[in-house]
């Protein structure tokens, strides 16, 4: 039997049109780079912005999805054939290679990328990828390979951040919005020694909080004044807070549950804008603080963590390529105990 030399592949058409499946070939890899045969990628609310559009990095027809791991199955020149049949999770961010951020192991803040897969570069909701050797993270054996993907953006997005943060032993940690993330960032501040408050809207989440070390949790969609309550549990404030959720609104609590010299590092974000007065940050010494993605080295930390027992996040459902749309709903609505993976 001749083998096939197409794959299925989600992609991206327009912004704020429906994501397609189609047929395309799979990729041959150039010099340096693997081709990965995708076991897993997860699914992430930013590939809802992505298809909303509120994200737009100017690629088109291209396969989205950026949560990715898999199986090396050919290398290109220059990779050593020892690369063939690991498992490994992929990097997202390809860098120019030679700015100062990218010598610096800052690829996420290059100002000219060539390319960023699931962005505006083939992605994962595919059944290949090609990718550059060096951005493939190879996974003991036994780490499980939805895990793993999951590592890719929710659990290398959280040890960046939490590194931002700079996390002390003893200090109260908020993470206001339990998806992923959020859940992934709770165990990370829980190991650094913090005492964890999570915020999220009840359910499941709340539960899966709790099992995961939070302190305390709250409940957004019963507290009137969630800043109140955790300035009454902390005394003052918190020292740090993880906002997730991107509101204009729970960005405003999240200041207001600062004690003194706090720390908000925002993560998450919507259509909305935030507005405040330069005295509301100058008169306490707060800090605002923008993370976005990770670092080569935070996915490798992601990795090790998860391997470790430290850091999970919960598979909640794997499904087949083609049900890609019912993943993205179930995303949108939220409360699921964890990401849904699809499985090309």
């Amino acid at each position: 039997m001749t083998e096939s030399t197409t794959m299925r592949s989600v992609q991206l058409i327009e912004p704020g049109k429906p994501f397609a499946l189609r047929a395309v070939s799979i990729p041959s890899p150039a010099q340096g780079e693997v081709l990965v045969r995708i076991n897993a990628c997860g699914v992430c609310r930013t590939d809802l912005h992505i298809l909303d559009g509120l994200l737009d990095l100017g690629g088109r027809n291209f396969a989205v999805g950026h949560e990715i791991a898999g199986t090396i199955t050919q290398c290109g020149a220059g990779v050593a054939d020892s690369w063939l049949g690991l498992r490994a999770a992929v990097y997202y961010y390809e860098g120019c290679g030679h700015c100062g951020y990218c010598l610096k192991g800052d690829e996420h803040l290059c100002p000219t990328p060539r390319a960023q897969p699931g962005f505006n570069a083939d992605g994962g909701f595919a059944e290949y990828v090609c990718v550059p050797v060096r951005n493939c993270v190879p996974l003991p054996d036994h780490v499980s390979t939805a895990e793993a993907a999951i590592m890719g953006c929710a659990g290398s997005t959280a040890v960046h951040a939490g590194r931002l943060a700079t996390i002390r032993p003893g200090e109260w940690v908020v993470v206001y919005g339990m998806g992923g993330v959020g859940l992934a960032l709770l165990q990370y501040a829980k190991n650094a020694g913090a005492r964890v408050i999570a915020i999220g809207r009840g359910g499941a989440r709340e539960t899966l909080a709790h099992e995961n070390g939070a302190e305390h949790t709250i409940d957004a969609t019963h507290e009137p004044d969630i800043a109140a309550r955790v300035r009454e549990i902390t005394g003052e404030g918190a020292d740090v807070v993880f906002e997730l959720v991107g509101t204009a609104a729970s960005i405003r609590s999240g200041m207001d549950m600062l004690r003194r010299r706090g720390r908000l590092v925002l993560i998450g974000y919507t259509q909305d804008t935030f507005q405040t007065h330069p005295i509301d940050l100058i008169v306490r010494e707060v800090s605002f603080i923008g993370s976005v993605g990770a670092t080569l080295s935070d996915l490798h930390e992601a990795i090790d963590l998860l391997a470790r027992g430290i850091l999970r996040v919960p598979v909640a459902q794997t499904l087949p390529l083609e049900a890609f749309e019912t993943a993205l709903a179930q995303t949108r609505k939220g409360g699921l105990p964890g990401r849904v993976v699809l499985t090309p």
